[in-house]
């Protein structure tokens, strides 16, 4: 064979095992039959950078490719909060700050649990905080003012999430009219643990399952909450995920924010590793899995975080900047109008790359996924 026929035959050989590699990307399937979106409140880049300097292991937010950004203001406010923020996410819509499954003018939105509920498809929520909380409240309720917890628990019930973790006891059997709405799940074939989260044998044949395990918010971690939000976020998946069934979820590291407003770096940067850690956890199934589509983003960010070179006092007895180490700051005890990142892996995330509006997250999931 001369030289010019043995390169023809090299080239044919390369873009047939080209082909092979192409087809084997292509039978992969394109449409995600699950949609989990992790939503870490009052995160921004630097929170999220602290866990490259702070997390022992490497963090899990290395592991996406498909990256945007998403504009977080509200339709009245330039600072959104976490109520309008999480209600763009849920319905599609922009509306005013405190706002809970409600459009600007008050008429209620659909959210993303009602719609595919429908269509047979699980939904569970998780949080942090209570479940009647900003964030996940918006995901299954419609009220005008997000203060209105019990207005809020009243809700669940009737919603069509099938799975819940979280806070909020006492705003379904503590309440001033006094019902007893955990008779209210029970009568609505939830299964419902106020004392821990159960093995998933212990709960895998139940109908619907929910988890109240603080009369408010859960623990810190640094006060003993242990693993709870990656265990929870674990255990949702594999109920929703039964018989291969279709599911979305969301699951909230609600406490990040709390840090931000506290100004608690220490606070901050622990909780923003465990939502790491719940990343990690969650991108294991969707890698194994194949059909899954996972969303990682924030409704805002809180506290003007800074990662900045710590300060050293100097010989003359000055303070200097320190760059060999990292050091941190705050500028606000409030919200900013930063934008947010926006993480995607698997079928769709493509989608989720550039710089767009907060509410154009729900239309993005629907599209992706035929919902």
């Amino acid at each position: 064979m001369n030289l010019k026929k043995y390169v023809i035959a090299l080239l044919a050989l390369t873009l047939a095992g080209c082909n092979v590699e192409d087809k084997g990307k292509e039978v992969k399937n394109k449409t995600p039959k699950n949609v989990i979106l992790l939503i870490s409140d009052g995160t921004g880049l630097s929170q999220i950078s602290s866990a490259f300097f702070f997390k022992d292991t490497e963090p899990n937010y290395k592991r996406f490719e498909h990256i945007g950004l998403i504009n977080t203001s509200s339709s009245r406010q330039d600072v959104t909060d976490s109520a309008a923020g999480a209600t763009a996410f849920a319905s599609g819509v922009k509306t005013y700050n405190g706002a809970i499954g409600v459009a600007d003018d008050t008429t209620t939105v659909k959210n993303i649990v009602e719609i595919v509920s429908k269509k047979n498809i699980n939904t569970g929520l998780i949080a942090t905080s209570s479940i009647t909380h900003a964030t996940p409240a918006s995901f299954f309720a419609h009220v005008e003012e997000r203060g209105m917890a019990e207005a809020i628990a009243e809700q669940m019930a009737a919603s069509g999430v099938d799975y819940f973790a979280g806070g909020g006891l006492k705003y379904f059997n503590k309440r001033k009219d006094n019902r007893n709405l955990l008779e209210e799940l029970k009568q609505q074939d939830f299964t419902v643990d106020t004392i821990s989260l159960k093995d998933f044998s212990a709960i895998k044949n139940n109908k619907k399952v929910g988890y109240l395990l603080a009369d408010k918010a859960m623990l810190k971690i640094q006060d003993g909450r242990g693993d709870f939000l990656s265990d929870a976020t674990n255990q949702a998946i594999q109920f929703l995920s039964q018989d291969n069934s279709n599911f979305f979820m969301m699951s909230e590291g609600s406490q990040i924010d709390w840090g931000g407003h506290d100004n608690d770096a220490p606070y901050l940067i622990s909780e923003l590793i465990d939502f790491d850690n719940t990343i990690g956890k969650v991108l294991d199934f969707a890698e194994k899995d194949g059909n899954t589509l996972v969303v990682v983003t924030s409704d805002h960010e809180t506290g003007g975080f800074t990662l900045r070179s710590s300060q050293k006092e100097g010989d003359n007895g000055k303070m200097h900047s320190d760059y060999t180490k990292v050091g941190t700051s705050f500028s606000t005890g409030g919200h900013s109008a930063t934008l947010i990142p926006v993480f995607a892996y698997g079928p769709g995330s493509e989608e989720f790359i550039g710089v767009y509006e907060n509410n154009d997250i729900f239309h993005k999931i629907l599209k992706v996924t035929g919902w």
